[in-house]
């Protein structure tokens, strides 16, 4: 069996300080493709650590209802420390794949990096299809390839070292293709579906400052990074060191994402 990627406890506990920037940059270009208004009761699946739902909660205002779930209990609680204080906020354990709302509960959905972990994506999008009032998007936001991703990446290097990580790092851009996105959401029975992509760069004052919480094994990737040999965290170092071409000063991280929404 494949190895899964990690988002239990120590994933979790890391997340925020590695990836935090990247999220909150992106998560109001996915917001705005769900069309988020105030009033909505909008549903955040595979919400991590709640970055993207607070995003959502500010668009929605204290009149709208925000549903914060995660397949992840560890990121579920993370979520409710940072949302919990609103009233409007309700954080759960699900699985997208088998939501337990009832038909029509919601009037938009939002997804962002989580579609690709679906072990069947499509069975997620026909969910959110579901859980959609008549008149609401779902929107989802993936990764493209591995050259212009900020954290991911690095489990393909690993990969490398831990072969059972192989087929769980490959599906982390298993539906960059916009092609393959549009499919999906016709397929789930969405209309005028709409892909759009957005690339960032994000600049940091040295390699260090990128790879430190991966060596202290913050998300996926530094749960991966510390379960292998030293001198395989050596090669992975390098290997990513080289890629990202750092010189001893400044680097600069490309990141693409892909937008797809799609109205019930």
């Amino acid at each position: 069996m494949d190895e899964a990627l990690n988002y239990q406890a120590q994933a979790a506990a890391g997340y925020d300080g590695m990836f935090a920037q990247v999220t909150t940059h992106f998560a109001p270009i996915l917001l705005r493709a769900a069309r988020l208004a105030p009033e909505m009761h909008v549903l955040d699946i595979a919400t991590g650590t709640g970055l993207v739902a607070e995003a959502a909660l500010d668009m929605i205002g204290p009149r709208g209802r925000l549903t914060a779930a995660d397949l992840s209990p560890a990121m579920a609680e993370k979520a409710l420390d940072r949302l919990g204080q609103s009233g409007n906020v309700s954080v759960a354990v699900e699985d997208g794949q088998a939501l337990s709302f009832p038909n029509a509960s919601f009037d938009a959905v939002v997804c962002s990096l989580g579609l690709m972990f679906f072990p069947d994506p499509q069975r997620g999008l026909f969910e959110f299809h579901r859980v959609l009032r008549p008149g609401g998007r779902a929107a989802v936001s993936v990764n493209t390839v591995p050259e212009r991703s900020y954290n991911t990446r690095v489990n393909l290097a690993i990969a490398r070292y831990l072969p059972s990580l192989a087929e769980a790092a490959s599906r982390v851009f298993s539906l960059g293709s916009e092609l393959k996105l549009r499919s999906l959401f016709e397929s789930a029975n969405f209309r005028d579906v709409q892909i759009t992509t957005e690339t960032r760069t994000f600049k940091l004052p040295s390699f260090d400052t990128y790879f430190a919480p991966i060596e202290q094994g913050a998300g996926s990737p530094g749960q991966a990074f510390v379960s292998l040999p030293e001198f395989s965290r050596d090669a992975v170092r390098e290997q990513i060191r080289r890629d990202l071409g750092d010189t001893g000063g400044p680097i600069e991280v490309e990141v693409e994402y892909r937008f797809a929404s799609g109205l019930r």
